[in-house]
């Protein structure tokens, strides 16, 4: 974890509060190709339109059969065709590059004359903020190339997503982003500080099909603590329908959803009962619980929240025995988890009671205790903001929640649990 280099940060994911005149950054558009000359060039030629111009241009090119042409001024850089590669390339064009904020484009998608200037704001004074813009769709074919694509696109124009506009609207602009919120960001129109970028790790090259990096980068940019906004003045025109609308054959959609879900950990996209992908929720049950106790609770926990990762020390992984989802407590909390609960006595409850923890928090409070001080419940994205900056306020604690779960009592035997009289 890295001290961020410049600007500020929030209180859970108040991007609205940022500063309103932040101090200008140095900017790099990085633009992905793959044997698109003609829309690079419309691209190309509406970067040179912006009122905020960037400060270098990186064309980044997944394995054309001919090197695309670039004028002068602008880098190239490519990379063998071995597959679609669309993440690995765009990893490629950041690291050419050399400002301080990143905004990534693709070849076919043209950005207005204003994009640029309003997708580094954000970014430009939240350096944990992860922005994405406003994709439109046009059918650009035989249009100008450098006729500006505010006039050149409305007339051709083709439906949004309306599921995404749905989104953006639900949750006014992503400012009421919860953890399943990744699935409203974009690669194709997206920002963020070249420091965010680096410190999350990029995007996962392990994707070599279309779809789904975007998704799991904006997971795992979350769950470090990143803010999530929607810059819905940001328009950028995409040629061509939406792929929803273009007929991707079933086995490619199902490629692509079993990527995500096993890199994922959030409600909507990770698995919901195969203990596969990182788990959202860790439990660490502390030495000082009996063999019922422990037995009870973690059975119980377990029949609610099926893909929990139980973190037990050597003795209480004997009492347990073998399971998949018990961890090693030596090993320590894994990066990819959004929620940590200690558990110091023991805790019985239905479904309903187990799940409330996760929502508890609620996206501000960061601590709470649990029946009566039983448990403790942590959110790991809130601390972890908190110790990047050393501000301990962007990581409040709350009063105590109660879901419904009560502490274990001597009357809370194994024999009555499995049997169902003590619930």
């Amino acid at each position: 974890m890295r001290t961020p280099p410049y600007g500020a940060s929030v209180v859970g994911n108040r991007w609205d509060l940022a500063p309103r005149r932040p101090p200008r950054r140095t900017v790099s558009v990085v633009v992905a190709l793959y044997e698109q000359q003609a829309e690079l060039d419309r691209t190309l030629a509406a970067l040179r339109r912006q009122t905020r111009p960037p400060d270098e241009v990186v064309v980044a090119d997944d394995g054309s059969r001919r090197p695309p042409t670039v004028p002068a001024g602008v880098r190239l850089v490519r990379q063998s065709d071995d597959g679609f590669r669309a993440a690995a390339a765009r990893n490629l064009g950041v690291a050419a590059s050399t400002g301080e904020v990143v905004v990534l484009l693709d070849a076919d998608t043209t950005p207005e004359a204003r994009f640029v200037e309003h997708m580094v704001r954000l970014p430009e004074s939240l350096p944990e903020a992860l922005v994405v813009g406003r994709r439109r769709h046009a059918d650009l074919s035989g249009s100008s190339v450098e006729g500006a694509i505010e006039d050149v696109a409305p007339p051709h124009e083709l439906p949004e997503p309306e599921w995404l506009r749905r989104a953006y609207a639900d949750t006014r602009d992503l400012l009421d982003a919860d953890a399943t919120a990744h699935r409203f960001v974009i690669s194709a129109v997206l920002a963020c500080s070249r420091w965010w970028f680096d410190e999350v790790g990029g995007f996962d090259e392990t994707f070599s099909s279309y779809g789904g990096e975007d998704w799991e980068l904006a997971h795992r940019s979350w769950t470090a603590g990143g803010l999530l906004a929607h810059c819905p003045d940001a328009v950028a025109w995409h040629d061509g329908p939406d792929a929803g609308e273009r007929g991707r054959h079933p086995a490619a959609r199902l490629q692509e959803t079993v990527a995500v879900a096993d890199r994922t950990s959030a409600v909507g996209t990770t698995w919901r009962g195969l203990a596969r992908g990182p788990a959202e929720v860790v439990v660490t049950c502390t030495p000082e619980l009996t063999d019922t106790e422990l037995l009870v609770t973690v059975d119980s926990l377990l029949a609610a929240l099926p893909r929990v990762a139980v973190r037990l020390g050597a003795d209480h992984r004997r009492v347990v025995g073998d399971d998949p989802r018990v961890l090693p407590a030596e090993q320590g909390v894994p990066d990819t988890a959004r929620l940590h609960v200690v558990v110091r006595e023991g805790l019985t409850g239905d479904s309903a009671a187990w799940a409330g923890l996760l929502t508890a928090l609620g996206g501000t409070a960061a601590t709470a205790t649990v029946a009566h001080g039983c448990a403790e419940l942590h959110d790991l994205r809130l601390e972890r903001r908190a110790a990047r900056w050393c501000r301990p306020e962007l990581a409040p604690p709350g009063p105590p929640i109660d879901t419904g779960l009560r502490p274990w009592t001597s009357r809370d035997t194994l024999e009555s649990w499995l049997g169902g009289w003590r619930r």
